[in-house]
């Protein structure tokens, strides 16, 4: 579908250079009965030209792709409007691609939003501090964990303030195939927040959602092409189970945040703990199990609630393989499983892509 719609965007810029070829007599065009000046040639071309950078654009997912589309869509009718009897069968594309653009200009403003938030919360760090983690910061932690912190390569490195991170995989529901996704995230944990906008692909359409977790109060909207809203959950349900998931993000995504006060550790034995995290009235737990190197193999937790059954059912994320991102041995690989009563159900499987901590501006 995206190669057609490239392909209309450039046939019908192409179309366009011909009244440029007329007005300037480079070529006979018979098609075109009406005369046109020269002036109005020199405008023929300029939409040819913005209708074919728009189906560029719109090839390689720049995400203004519309702003050029806009552009020729307005100066292609205002043309056609002057050669109707000629070209009137051009609006017909002109609308086609009007929809498309509105569509494509509503996923790019949700996404706005997002970034928006990232921006304001960037800009609130104050402390630009680089303390160090050192072996004393690991020594109240249960031994499990600390050999997690010890593998992963925490010590010597800088406390993490925020973090940025990027995944990739599948997700569905019980009742549904998967879809693929691709999302963004922000993480900061002064005053826990966690910025999370994903992208997923179902039926050929891109469906955006944002989660937003600040301030202790939790949103999850999910628009068609950001414009309509087809699933939003907000309250104490949604605020809560994001805990657990912000919990779960500073295990496997940035364990050196597993030194925070806020998290109360309870050693079971030499390959298994439990941390109790609480954000101001809240408090989740998850049990975390490792293997003998140290590495965390699975989170698991009974405080998330399944929203579409509105209940809470064991959550657990099993990792399958690590890797080096940066200075640092990471999860790279791993799934989200929902323990119904009739058996498990794996919902998600992802893969952790980039990490970056300690950033100062949004990344580009």
């Amino acid at each position: 579908m995206q190669l057609i719609f490239f392909g209309l965007l450039v046939v019908h810029g192409l179309i366009h250079s011909l009244g440029f070829l007329k007005a300037f007599n480079i070529i006979q065009v018979k098609e075109l009965t009406q005369e046109i000046s020269r002036s109005l040639g020199a405008l023929w071309l300029l939409a040819a030209i913005a209708m074919i950078l728009a189906g560029v654009g719109f090839l390689f997912g720049i995400q203004t792709w519309w702003v050029n589309a806009i552009l020729a869509i307005v100066l292609s009718q205002a043309l056609i409007y002057r050669s109707w009897q000629d070209a009137k069968w051009g609006t017909i594309i002109n609308i086609i691609v009007f929809v498309a653009a509105i569509l494509s200009w509503g996923s790019w403003r949700f996404e706005q939003e997002f970034r928006r938030d990232v921006k304001t919360r960037l800009a609130s760090i104050q402390d630009s501090s680089q303390d160090v983690i050192t072996p004393e910061d690991l020594a109240a932690l249960p031994s499990p964990v600390r050999r997690y912190l010890e593998l992963v390569g925490v010590v010597g490195r800088p406390k993490v303030q925020n973090y940025r991170v990027t995944l990739s995989g599948r997700m569905r529901s019980k009742a549904r195939e998967y879809f693929r996704f691709r999302s963004e995230q922000y993480n900061f944990t002064g005053t826990p927040t966690r910025l999370f906008f994903m992208k997923g692909q179902m039926f050929g359409v891109t469906v955006p959602g944002y989660h937003r977790y600040t301030e202790q109060q939790a949103i999850m909207d999910i628009r068609l092409f950001g414009l309509i809203s087809v699933i939003r959950y907000d309250g104490d349900l949604i605020t809560r189970s994001d805990t657990v998931t912000l919990l779960n993000d500073m295990c496997l995504m940035a364990p050196a945040t597993l030194i925070d006060k806020r998290i109360a550790w309870q050693e079971i034995d030499e390959l298994t703990a439990k941390a109790t995290f609480t954000n101001e009235n809240i408090t989740v737990s998850a049990t975390l199990h490792f293997d003998e190197e140290g590495k965390l193999v699975d989170f698991v937790s009974d405080d998330r609630w399944e929203m579409e059954a509105m209940r809470p059912y064991r959550f657990s994320t099993p990792i399958h393989s690590y890797q080096r991102l940066g200075d640092y041995n990471l999860p790279a690989q791993g799934e989200a499983i929902w323990h119904y009563p009739d058996g498990p159900f794996s919902y998600a499987t992802i893969d952790i892509l980039e990490v970056d901590y300690n950033l100062k501006s949004l990344a580009r």
